[in-house]
């Protein structure tokens, strides 16, 4: 049984309608990509199943309908969400940050606490008291994820996680990613380079204008 599933969801932002009847789904512990072009629908995919932007249709997780919930109730569930634009607190330091992130385990998998999140992402561990508004972009990216993973969810959705970065943080972001794949978590992966994905995607969904594309 998929772990998520949307079944003919549409969204948008008031009277302009982004999504038309998107259908995919994710099994427990697979990484799936959406992949397509800047403004086909790669992210509002992503705010639809976290109930940020206006949808419609069905959309299921952990056999759960949650299309009518909100994002705080949508995140309670299970799911983790990683925004392109990170939004951490750059006021708060690092530590401070992960804190701010976490909650209980949960039965199905290993707890995430900040040892393991300092073990996926060493550069983190050197930098503990550092505010988050003096990293690096792809600092901050590790931030917002390993905050994200102190939740405990059961599936992460990752937008352009490769974007803007240099190519070394770019492979260690790649690592990270399999580490989570091989820790049981399950992925939707929102990205444009190919390269970055290989190797780590079970499925591909390509996007254009709204719809999904046989890849």
């Amino acid at each position: 049984m998929a772990l998520l599933e949307l079944k003919g969801v549409s969204a948008g932002y008031g009277r302009a309608r982004v999504l038309f009847d998107v259908s995919l789904k994710i099994e427990p512990g697979e990484v799936v990509m959406l992949a397509g072009r800047n403004g086909a629908g790669k992210s509002t995919t992503l705010k639809a199943v976290m109930g940020l932007v206006e949808r419609g249709g069905e959309i299921r997780f952990n056999s759960q309908r949650v299309e009518r919930l909100a994002p705080f109730e949508v995140a309670r569930l299970g799911i983790g969400y990683v925004p392109e634009d990170r939004r951490i607190f750059a006021g708060l330091s690092v530590a401070e940050n992960l804190e701010v992130g976490r909650r209980p385990a949960r039965p199905a998998l290993p707890a995430w606490d900040e040892d393991r999140v300092f073990a996926l992402f060493p550069n983190l561990g050197t930098m503990r008291s550092r505010p988050g508004g003096r990293m690096s972009g792809g600092e901050q990216k590790m931030l917002a994820i390993a905050r994200t993973l102190m939740g405990n969810p059961l599936a992460v959705l990752l937008d352009e996680p490769s974007e803007g970065l240099a190519p070394i943080i770019v492979k260690q972001m790649a690592s990270a990613i399999g580490e989570l794949k091989r820790s049981g978590l399950s992925v939707l992966l929102c990205e444009q380079n190919a390269q970055f994905a290989q190797g780590l995607v079970d499925r591909t969904y390509r996007i254009e204008k709204g719809e999904v594309r046989p890849s």
